[in-house]
């Protein structure tokens, strides 16, 4: 269960927000460009910290500003991928789902077989030795994917994940994502700026505007509106 209330004061308008997700469930964040979307999911992941607020992960306090507590990123048990397909280019496929193991300090038995399972997951075993600078943007997603899980994540957030992706793959990404959110049992962050994905995708809609939550309710009832899209 994912419990948090963000506030944070942007450039031009102040973050002012409570988010919630449970185990297994898939909450969408619509708004236009600009609207404080990938600043709530940097919030709950520690790249930058709120104001004041807190966030709470299945009891577990992340972040509250009367506490004074801030835990730090790699403590978070996040699993997140990036806008734009983020790997290690010159890292191996096999190197990059590796990376966040390595950095726990996980045995060498444990990271192989974990490795090994989140490629064959994703469908990517036959990309093992290749260098992620070469691999496409849908085979890329797949990567950052595939290394987010690998650390068994207690949440899971992707930042418009399906943008840059050809029909094939956006079908792909989104029926991964499902599959392991259910069979994981773990609450899940979607940023999109599109009604379609939300439907396909998510249990729940959160439609944000200059950092208010202006709409939620379920994917089939999202209004149109100047901060959500219908492409």
């Amino acid at each position: 269960m994912l419990d948090a209330v963000i506030h944070k004061k942007l450039r031009d308008f102040t973050l002012d927000i409570t988010i919630h997700a449970g185990p297994g469930e898939i909450v969408v964040l619509m708004g236009e460009n600009g609207a404080g979307k990938s600043t709530v999911l940097n919030s709950i992941s520690g790249l930058v910290s709120p104001d004041t607020g807190s966030i709470k992960l299945n009891g577990s306090v992340l972040f509250d500003s009367c506490m004074e507590v801030d835990v730090p990123v790699e403590n978070r048990r996040i699993g997140y991928v990036f806008q734009n397909s983020v790997v290690f280019p010159h890292f191996s496929v096999r190197d990059n789902i590796a990376f966040g193991l390595l950095a726990r300090h996980k045995s060498q038995i444990f990271i192989k077989e974990r490795v090994r399972h989140w490629m064959s997951a994703t469908g990517i075993e036959d990309l093992a030795d290749v260098r992620a600078g070469k691999l496409s943007g849908g085979q890329k997603q797949r990567v950052g994917l595939a290394r987010a899980l690998a650390t068994e994540p207690a949440l899971l957030m992707l930042d418009e994940p399906f943008t840059a992706l050809d029909a094939d793959n956006i079908r792909l990404v989104k029926e991964l994502t499902r599959t392991v959110v259910t069979e994981m049992a773990i609450p899940c962050l979607v940023v999109t700026h599109r009604i379609t994905d939300s439907r396909d995708i998510g249990d729940r809609v959160d439609v944000i505007c200059r950092g208010k939550k202006e709409w939620e309710g379920r994917p089939d009832d999202v209004p149109v509106c100047t901060c959500s899209s219908e492409e």
